[in-house]
């Protein structure tokens, strides 16, 4: 009864620490208010009531929207730039430059929905660029400038990225949306886009062409920044602005169309992207027209390189959208947040164009402030009574229109009377936009709370069972406490956020020593073969993980520095693949060998083996497509890249999945590790066998030498004495948090893989693209989650559900995901209003709720929970 209870606490705890997690979210997550339908001019009385800046005053009448993905700034305004003819255009005025600032995340989806609304993305459109069916990432009903547009009866054309397609699915006349599965393609890509183009310009009935390329962001994934393609890219897009604008002084029906040249997002040091460096935060934007000319004067163009990419003016990418509606001559969007750029805002010469275009701005806005704040704009009603610089932000705001409007009102009411200042209005404007971007206030701190109170309730559920174990493990019960506490803390500053990494380095470092010492006390019995065991092996165990380490850079502050994969590997290929092909080797021996004892015939171990070849071809046929500098120095595979490339990808990678299922039913019947601990221990190293084959298939092929290392560290580990339950379960938390960094992840966005996530997949399946994601990204915890399973005897799988043994690995388990979890929501209570909540705090959340749902819920507690259940059937 005793036993039972426990663990029913422990199950209800997992469940009460995902409703934690759910609820906990909902409040901290932003919740920014949605106005539904279209602008319509009436709705925007400054813009047309007779203020003489309305859609009349348009100076332009259609517009080119060139997207070059992750184009960062310098990549246009600095020394180094390609960008020959644009900078030219800015020397002469023909193109007036800006930096764009991408708010975070910085992926593609979120910022084309900035770039289209004028609103800020908030971190529901990180998940919904991973999760991109037609059905959860659609802008179809959102008020946009291509909705604008398209309600004037004005036709749209569309070449790219495929992702403008799912955002406006029926939106465009023509359009030939680019996917692009493989980073590794840096020139189709494009030529798809840049083949349409000739043609579309001398076509008439179009009023906006988009055009998304996405060479020069692959090019940054592969090699970096400062990488030997980056320049001929930069020079190909350049060529492409060159071209168009001829076209735009020479043909009549182009001389009031506008071209704009803009990044979605940028790039860090290390060609990714996703988090809030200010390479990934600062992109190049460029207006150009030949009417420039006229009314600009031209700036210097290369500069020296800026502090931080910022060049010239910076604006906000949501900016976009008012200037471009001012600029075509239609009403602001609902849900921008965006400010009309005070420097374009030159082209209307009178100043009653400029106040009135202004004014619509303010009045768009204010519509979402009244929404976002009822109450504050309720009460302030007259501007005598009340402060523009002391109170609550909103209060403030609402003190600020009320003298907007007050002035508004005296111009209306006297058209002799002269422009009142723009100093109340752009205050206005730019203090709107700071808050409703920021959506500080639009914290729920009462879900916020009541999650942190059910976290509280997760571990108190945790917590008897927890100490039992604590208490009986000894010395490891109080390592193991130790370790929680002081990962609890860390969660309280950015830096250790951002350099998690080290805590579990070194942490398992330390207790690898500490074995090798308990070790060394330990008298070996079997002299004959003492040599690879006990002290020896635990220090070899220690040597492997120093590789694994140090294979790949990883964390913010050493981002981009020397590691084993840059100095030695990939340099070197060949021992690459040396690597790799014994990395398939050793699960195909050992399951060709249990393949043989089952079916009573040697011979019959040659289906594993065809499984593992399969899956080896199938890695060949990935990494020819997805990384083919990988194969240029290793002739060897060169037939059968040759066998391969006549084979399409989802069917050979399904191929491999049945075949993996195939030999683990096998195994499974064979084995019956339900009948007892025995059996059971005996099944378990032909699951890792299989486990590993599959977790390399959802591997890049750089990060798959790993799993060798992690199949000696078992190996090694496991020899010598018995690992007791305290020891076995301190490897196993330190193993799986230790290992997700190996691989190169960190708590930023920006390294999340998806090379692998549709592997198998033809078309769109959120729940297999969600699960072939977090295997791809959680490979190294998903394998030693299972691994750590052979250190346990067959006695103390046996004794599991006793309350000591194997339960107490579960315990902790559990009880260190509510430590996580509860650390971390707190953790962003009190620091809601620190400069990084949202790019370091927010994200970490993310990956928190990952490591809780998928790897303790349903990797830890139902997969391995599970069959340890079953063996004591």
């Amino acid at each position: 009864m005793i036993i039972t209870f426990r663990n029913a606490a422990l199950s209800l705890s997992n469940i009460v620490l995902i409703a934690a997690l759910v609820i906990f979210a909902r409040g901290f997550f932003p919740h920014k208010a949605f106005l539904p339908g279209l602008a319509t001019w009436s709705a925007t009385s400054g813009a047309g009531a007779g203020a003489g800046a309305g859609a009349q005053a348009a100076p332009f009448d259609r517009v080119i929207f060139m997207v070059v993905d992750a184009l960062r700034s310098d990549f246009v305004y600095g020394n180094a730039s390609s960008f020959a003819f644009t900078q030219g255009l800015v020397r002469s005025g023909a193109a007036v430059p800006f930096t764009g600032h991408a708010s975070p995340p910085t992926i593609t989806m979120p910022r084309v929905k900035a770039i289209t609304t004028g609103s800020v993305p908030s971190f529901v459109d990180l998940i919904l660029n991973f999760a991109e069916s037609d059905t959860t990432s659609t802008l179809r009903d959102q008020d946009t400038w291509l909705a604008q547009l398209r309600a004037k009866g004005h036709s749209l054309v569309m070449y790219g990225d495929d992702t403008w397609l799912r955002l406006f699915p029926d939106f465009f006349s023509r359009a030939d949306g680019t996917t692009s599965f493989f980073v590794s393609d840096f020139t189709e890509v494009d030529n798809n886009v840049t083949r349409h183009i000739p043609s579309e310009l001398e076509n008439q009935d179009w009023s906006a062409m988009t055009l998304h390329f996405l060479g020069l962001d692959h090019i940054g994934h592969k090699t970096g920044p400062k990488g030997p393609r980056m320049p001929a890219k930069q020079a190909e897009m350049d060529g492409i602005v060159r071209d168009i604008y001829a076209k735009l002084e020479s043909y009549d029906h182009l001389k009031s169309c506008l071209l704009v040249l803009l990044g979605d997002h940028g790039m860090n040091e290390g060609g990714n992207h996703g988090a809030s460096s200010p390479g990934e935060v600062s992109t190049a934007l460029t207006f150009i027209s030949p009417k420039f000319k006229s009314a600009f004067e031209g700036q210097s163009c290369p500069i020296d390189d800026a502090v931080d990419y910022q060049y010239y003016d910076t604006v906000e990418q949501s900016d976009i959208v008012p200037t471009l509606a001012a600029l075509l001559g239609f009403p602001i969007p609902l849900n921008n947040l965006g400010v009309i750029m005070p420097r374009l805002l030159e082209l209307w010469t009178h100043p009653h164009d400029q106040y009135a275009l202004l004014y619509s701005n303010a009045e768009q806005i204010l519509r979402i402030a009244q929404a976002t704040f009822p109450k504050e704009f309720g009460e302030v009603s007259m501007p005598g009574g009340c402060s523009i610089t002391d109170g609550d932000d909103a209060q403030v705001l609402a003190c600020l229109w009320q003298h907007v409007s007050a002035e508004h009102d005296a111009l209306t009411s006297d058209q002799s009377s002269p422009l009142p200042p723009t100093t109340h209005l752009k205050s206005f404007l730019y203090r709107a936009q700071s808050l409703l971007s920021g959506t500080a206030s639009n914290y729920d701190l009462t879900s916020m709370r009541t999650g942190i109170g059910l976290g509280v309730l997760a571990l108190a559920l945790c917590a008897p069972s927890f100490a039992r174990g604590v208490f009986s493990a000894g010395i490891d019960g109080l390592i193991l406490l130790v370790i929680m506490l002081s990962f609890a803390i860390t969660m309280f500053a950015s830096s250790y956020v951002e350099e998690e990494h080290q805590f579990w380095y070194w942490t398992l470092a330390g207790y690898l020593v500490v074995l090798h010492c308990r070790d060394s006390r330990f008298k070996m019995t079997d002299t004959a073969r003492s040599i690879v065991k006990g002290p020896t092996a635990t220090a070899l165990a220690y040597l492997l993980f120093g590789v694994a380490r140090r294979w790949r850079q990883t964390g913010q502050k050493y981002a981009g520095e020397a590691d084993i994969l840059g100095e030695v590997i990939t340099p070197n290929s060949w021992v690459l693949w040396m690597l790799v092909m014994l990395a398939y080797a050793v699960p195909s021996r050992n399951l060709s060998r249990r393949a043989g004892v089952w079916m009573g015939s040697p011979q019959m171990g040659i289906l594993p083996a065809l499984v593992s070849i399969s899956a080896f071809l199938f890695k060949v046929a990935f990494t020819a497509a997805d990384a083919p500098e990988l194969l240029a120095s290793f002739p060897i595979l060169d037939p059968l890249v040759g066998f391969v490339s006549a084979y399409p990808l989802v069917s050979m990678a399904r191929v491999v999945f049945l075949g993996l299922v195939h030999v683990l039913g096998c195994a499974i019947y064979y084995e019956a590790p339900w009948q007892s601990a025995e059996q059971l221990q005996r099944f378990l190293p032909v699951l890792q066998d299989v486990l590993t084959l599959f977790l390399i298939t959802q591997t890049r092929t750089v990060y798959v030498p790993l799993f060798l290392f992690f199949t000696l560290q078992l190996a090694l580990v496991r020899r010598g004495r018995q690992r007791s339950v305290g020891e076995i379960t301190i490897l196993a938390l330190l193993f799986q948090y230790a290992s997700f960094f190996t691989f190169g992840s960190t708590n930023s966005i920006a390294t999340i893989d998806l090379s692998n996530a549709y592997n198998g997949v033809s078309g769109y399946n959120v729940a297999a693209v969600g699960i072939l994601t977090f295997v791809s990204n959680w490979a190294g915890p998903i394998w030693w989650s299972f691994a750590t399973l052979q250190l346990f005897s067959p006695h103390q799988l046996q004794s599991g559900g006793g309350g000591g043994a194997s339960s107490f690995l579960f315990t902790a388990l559990a009880t260190f995901s509510c430590v996580h979890a509860l650390s971390v929501m707190v953790a962003c209570t009190v620091l809601r209003e620190h400069l990084f909540i949202w790019t370091v705090f927010s994200p970490k959340y993310l990956y928190t709720a990952a490591w809780v749902v998928g790897q303790h819920t349903v990797v830890n507690a139902l997969c391995v929970g599970t069959l340890l259940w079953r063996s004591r059937g």
